[in-house]
């Protein structure tokens, strides 16, 4: 009886092996693989095109850019944004212009409310514009704590979808809710 075990759970694990290098493998090579469509990419224009996995190495641009912020590091900020960077921040206040981003983060990071950021998540995703051009965008979850105008510590939970041009970050919208009292 312990032979007849042994032999289903060797053809068990073998067959196990066997599917899991069929499903790894099974694109030739030079082959195009599909897209994975992950959503709906509503446009300005009002059309609905698919929305698709993106590109994951930005993440560690992202991940850079919140340490370069969290470090005050002005001169690194400037330099992975794009010359047009745009700002959408949570109080419905614009920011345009990479020069004007680091006017309002210098006098934010000279105040006394010393904002500091973690990143909880990350999901890169694409999909075409009215133009039918491919924007590359990184929505994120962060954690933002900061003192308040009477010194008292506020932590707000901020969704960041930041479009990418190349490897430039070009766009920021800001949506935030505070967190819950612990």
């Amino acid at each position: 009886m312990n032979r007849m075990k042994t032999l289903w759970s060797v053809l068990g694990a073998l067959a196990i092996l066997t599917t899991a290098s069929t499903f790894g493998a099974h694109h030739e090579k030079g082959e195009a693989t599909a897209k994975t469509i992950v959503g709906s990419y509503i446009t300005e224009g009002g059309k609905t095109n698919p929305l698709y996995a993106g590109d994951i190495t930005r993440q560690q641009i992202w991940l850079d850019y919140i340490d370069a912020h969290n470090d005050r590091d002005l001169e690194k900020i400037s330099g992975i944004n794009a010359d047009d960077w745009e700002g959408y921040v949570d109080d419905g206040a614009v920011i345009k212009g990479n020069e004007a981003h680091m006017t309002f983060l210098d006098e934010w990071f000279k105040s006394s409310a010393n904002p500091n950021w973690t990143v909880r998540w990350m999901i890169a995703n694409g999909g075409e514009n009215d133009d039918g051009a491919v924007e590359d965008w990184l929505t994120t979850g962060n954690d933002i704590t900061f003192l308040d105008d009477d010194g008292t510590e506020v932590k707000q939970h901020h969704v960041h979808d930041v479009q990418f041009v190349g490897n430039k970050i070009k766009r920021i919208n800001v949506y935030s809710r505070a967190a819950p009292a612990e």
